[in-house]
């Protein structure tokens, strides 16, 4: 039988449970629940931005691919930034926006993008990667762009010479069966492993407290602390707080198991500072945080060492804190690379990208060997 192409204006169009069933694995962020979630609680929707133009591949009424996509008239959520391509195509006299993205909004986590299941399925994969070329030129759009990929769609995505492949760098921890988190330290060079140390004991000799709970342990009014200082802190940065709270209720209530959030009390007192998590199965991902307290090593603790902590306790594998950072390095966590995908809809504007990424993937592969030199491991692991 055929295969068929089908454009999903939102995602509740799909039952969650065949979305889900296309995912190779349990991320959180490609869940049926997180992106219909940002949907029906108006985080994403064409007033900021983000479209919902899920394409979806059916063999009769079967689902059988299906790729999370958005029409995009900025470039605002997602952490890979292209406002000099805009730029350009603006003095070229050409039209940047609206353009299409494969991606999940607002989240710079490596993950499947062309999904087709537990298996790889190559066929439907490229079928995929073709069709958001196809949409975007149907469109009359600029381009088509694929963002976090992970290894199996990068592997897709290199296959086909009309994708630009783009790279950069985030810090993620590794663990490597440890068994509590002093097993970690002791990895560390002694002046690393004695500044961790500094920062923890201060807190705790001042009394301060840590609590995680799980997204189902959180009562109404700590979904209204959290929200707020995801809000405070996004405005303290001149950004714009695109998540709604009912969407983090949302995900207590709908991924109870894999949401995951650190109080922190002053001595004797009431939250005064808060980290938001996710995880699957292998991996933790830190989202946002937000305090009411300017506090040394407060940051670290909430973000870093409660995480940490959490992912040895849970026999995770990785730990990725989120984008940028170099801060991050010094407390155990290295430079990995992450992959993007682009292709310009004008052969002209495809040439001249091309040569610069050609340039700027040399620049990101030499900053990561720098980094690389500068490890806080006392013998540098794989």
């Amino acid at each position: 039988m055929s295969l068929k192409l089908r454009i999903h204006p939102q995602l509740d169009d799909i039952e969650p449970a065949r979305w889900d069933a296309l995912r190779p694995d349990d991320d959180p962020f490609l869940s049926h629940a997180f992106l219909a979630g940002l949907e029906r609680h108006g985080c994403v929707r064409s007033e900021v931005g983000w479209q919902p133009w899920h394409l979806a591949w059916y063999r009769g009424d079967e689902l059988v691919a299906a790729a999370p996509a958005y029409l995009k008239s900025n470039s605002h959520g997602e952490f890979v930034f292209d406002w000099s391509w805009a730029q350009a195509h603006e003095i070229a006299g050409r039209r940047y926006y609206p353009k299409l993205l494969c991606a999940v909004p607002y989240t710079p986590i490596t993950g499947a993008r062309l999904l087709t299941g537990t298996r790889p399925e190559p066929k439907l994969a490229r079928a995929l990667s073709s069709a958001l070329i196809a949409e975007a030129s149907r469109l009359g759009l600029s381009g088509a762009h694929v963002n976090f990929s992970d290894d199996a769609s990068s592997a897709e995505l290199d296959r086909d010479p009309r994708w630009l492949h783009r790279c950069d760098i985030q810090f993620h921890w590794h663990n490597r069966g440890y068994g509590h988190f002093d097993e970690f330290l002791a990895e560390l060079s002694h002046k690393k492993r004695k500044n961790i140390r500094q920062e923890r004991e201060h807190l705790y000799r001042a009394g301060w407290r840590f609590q995680r709970l799980r997204g189902d342990g959180l009562e109404a009014r700590d979904w209204e602390f959290v929200h707020a200082l995801y809000v405070s802190t996004f405005a303290e940065k001149g950004n714009y707080p695109a998540l709604s709270e009912r969407f983090f209720r949302h995900l207590g209530e709908a991924l109870p198991a894999q949401t995951m959030v650190v109080l922190a009390r002053a001595p004797d007192g009431p939250p005064v500072a808060m980290a938001l998590f996710l995880h699957s199965r292998t991996r933790l991902y830190g989202r946002y945080w937000g305090s009411l307290y300017d506090e040394p090593g407060l940051h670290f603790e909430c973000c870093y060492y409660q995480g940490i902590e959490y992912a040895i306790e849970r026999g995770l594998s990785v730990f990725e804190p989120g984008a940028q950072g170099e801060h991050k390095l010094a407390r155990g966590f290295l430079p990995m690379l992450t992959r993007s995908y682009h292709h310009l809809c004008d052969a002209p504007m495809q040439a001249r990208i091309g040569e610069a990424l050609r340039h700027e993937r040399a620049a990101v592969s030499e900053w990561r060997d720098g980094l690389l030199e500068r490890s806080p491991f006392a013998h540098a692991p794989d």
